[in-house]
């Protein structure tokens, strides 16, 4: 199917649905754990649905900061892993203190 774009915006007016886009120059995710994700050059769009707001980000990710790893998930990484503690410590950071995804990391 072919639409053009004046098709497409009258049919997301018929279903109230806007879409603007947002100038921004930077995105920042705060996480749960603490840590961060900070998304450069990013394209952000904010789409209204009949009052429903949401975002679509898309861009670069820059950096990930988490809190440091507990030590015991470090451990569990490390005998799980067949590894020593820091390379446990390293690969926990990697996957964002994900146990499961830093063993299999270290294992595959």
């Amino acid at each position: 199917m072919n639409f053009n774009p004046n098709q497409i915006k009258r049919m997301m007016d018929q279903f109230g649905i806007k879409n603007q886009e947002i100038p921004a120059s930077k995105v920042v995710i705060q996480l749960k754990d603490g840590g961060e994700m900070v998304i450069s050059n990013p394209s952000v769009s904010l789409i209204d649905m009949q009052g429903s707001k949401m975002f679509q980000v898309s861009g670069t990710v820059e950096e990930k900061i988490g809190k440091e790893p507990e030590k015991s998930d470090a451990q569990l990484v490390a005998e799980g892993a067949g590894v020593d503690l820091k390379t446990a410590e390293n690969a926990l950071k990697d996957s964002g203190g994900d146990i499961a995804q830093a063993i299999l990391s270290l294992k595959g």
